[in-house]
């Protein structure tokens, strides 16, 4: 990247944060709540992107990651009163960790389909545990509880807004997004590619791939969880249709709508799918299946956009 367009980059971005800034300010309440969850879907579309987008693996596994970070912190926000909202963080990225943790110790070992199919059944497995675990989990009735205050416990505390929680989201989603920049852009994230291009031969150059792998799987599981996290705060809701299968497909489609291996592009397109969602529903209603429009949408992205809309945006950008 010249520096040319580096100080393009960076004066997108900085313009694109400060919308996100204004928006709960300038939106109707729906419209404001709708841009949070944007941000909360585009966080786990970026986590899996490590996988897809930096290391070659497709990951059907998402979802339990995603999940076991709404539910441990639904697990912390109802065993302490009042609820805090530092132990929500802790409990749900712990619980992401060691599920990520688990899961890559088994599915590493696999490649290409092999990896994609198990995580698919770790999945599936979590989802089936959450939901026949009535007295835990609550069911399929899932569980409810109170939004934590932002701030320190004892220190100071106040309830959170929509303003705020969507500034906190905020936050959260940028910090990772440049957390993440940094360690693709690192010798870490160098060896993640060069797995992605020739697992083979980065072996035989003396590089662990299986070590590195089992990293990048438990660094997005990790990002995952905190997806979870804020989508359990948000919400003030847990279920287990969060933890269904379903949830690492739409990130798989966030990733190749957007732009697979960009970071940016996940939340784009994670935007992108859920504002065609909303507007086709609004337009045909519930009489009309509208999922069929946008699965061919979707399907012409592929077909005309092989590198998602932020690739087509960077060519139409670079003429």
């Amino acid at each position: 990247m010249t520096k040319r367009d580096k100080i393009i980059y960076w004066t997108g971005f900085g313009v694109i944060v400060a919308l996100l800034i204004v928006a709960p300010l300038v939106l109707p309440p729906y419209w404001s709540r709708f841009v949070t969850e944007i941000l909360i879907w585009g966080l786990l579309a970026m986590s899996s992107d490590v996988l897809i987008g930096y290391t070659g693996m497709v990951s059907f596994g998402h979802s339990a990651f995603f999940g076991l970070g709404m539910y441990g912190a639904a697990a912390a926000l109802l065993m302490v009163s009042p609820p805090n909202l530092i132990l929500a963080l802790a409990f749900g990225l712990i619980g992401a960790a060691a599920v990520s943790a688990f899961v890559a110790y088994f599915s590493t070992r696999l490649r290409d389909i092999y990896f994609a199919i198990t995580t698919l059944i770790f999945s599936q497995i979590f989802y089936v545990i959450i939901f026949t675990w009535t007295e835990v989990t609550g069911g399929e009735n899932g569980l409810s509880f109170r939004r934590p205050a932002f701030g320190i416990p004892g220190i100071w505390t106040t309830p959170f807004t929509a303003e705020t929680l969507h500034w906190f989201v905020l936050a959260l989603v940028v910090g990772s997004y440049l957390l993440l920049r940094r360690i693709m852009h690192s010798p870490f994230g160098m060896v993640l590619q060069s797995i992605r291009e020739n697992e083979p031969r980065t072996r035989a150059i003396g590089y662990p791939v299986e070590r590195y792998k089992i990293v990048a799987v438990m660094l997005s599981g990790l990002f995952a969880g905190l997806a979870g996290v804020l989508y359990a705060v948000q919400n003030r809701f847990a279920a287990p249709d969060f933890v269904f299968f379903l949830i690492s497909g739409e990130a798989v489609i966030f990733n190749v709508m957007g732009g697979i291996g960009t970071l940016v592009g996940p939340i784009v397109g994670a935007a992108t799918f859920l504002l065609l969602r909303e507007g086709l529903g609004r337009l045909f209603g519930e009489q009309f299946p509208y999922l069929i429009p946008l699965g061919f949408i979707f399907i012409a992205i592929i077909i005309f956009l092989p590198q998602g809309l932020l690739g087509f945006m960077r060519r139409w950008l670079n003429k």
